[in-house]
């Protein structure tokens, strides 16, 4: 499969919004229920996204010109980790029709590989409960499980360390 992985531009912002939403719609119904993926696949606005962010790296996958996948990482963690960590993994997102073809991989590299330009040497993120399996192929062991609420609804989901970045 061709793909390129490049950086965002706010012209990417709804193409982002509809790979995310079908990829929880069509990828997380293994571990959560229908309710539950209805709360967390509620409407986001394009504009939320922090494509345009200082603070974030944001990039994008392509394959035919058409947005298949996406990820964003924050070289500086927020404070809601139990781990000791330097930057964060916010989000990486596969449209289910392409899924587990890799391109989860080549997004989380590329994350990976600014992290090591700027300095940091641990990443931490929290996974959906679909989403461990991924994340423990790239190195990540598992810190503690969270309650999050969405739209009402709460979910359970998993902080993560990268033992460390390569």
């Amino acid at each position: 499969m061709e793909l390129a992985v490049r950086e965002a531009v706010a012209g990417d912002a709804h193409d982002v919004r509809d790979v995310h939403l079908t990829s929880i719609e069509g990828l997380a119904g293994q571990a959560y229920t229908d309710e539950q993926i209805r709360a967390w696949a509620h409407d986001r606005d394009p504009e939320q996204y922090p494509i345009d962010s200082e603070k974030t790296v944001f990039l994008v996958a392509e394959h035919d010109e058409e947005i298949v996948g996406f990820g964003w990482m924050k070289p500086n963690a927020d404070d809601y980790f139990r781990a000791d960590i330097d930057g964060e993994i916010t989000a990486i997102y596969v449209h289910p029709t392409v899924a587990r073809n890799g391109i989860g991989t080549r997004i989380y590299d590329e994350l990976e590989a600014r992290a090591v330009r700027a300095g940091i040497t641990s990443l931490g993120l929290w996974a959906s409960l679909n989403a461990v399996p991924f994340y423990q192929a790239q190195g990540y062991a598992r810190v503690t499980d969270h309650v999050h609420e969405y739209h009402g609804k709460t979910l359970t989901l998993v902080e993560m360390k990268n033992r460390s970045v390569r």
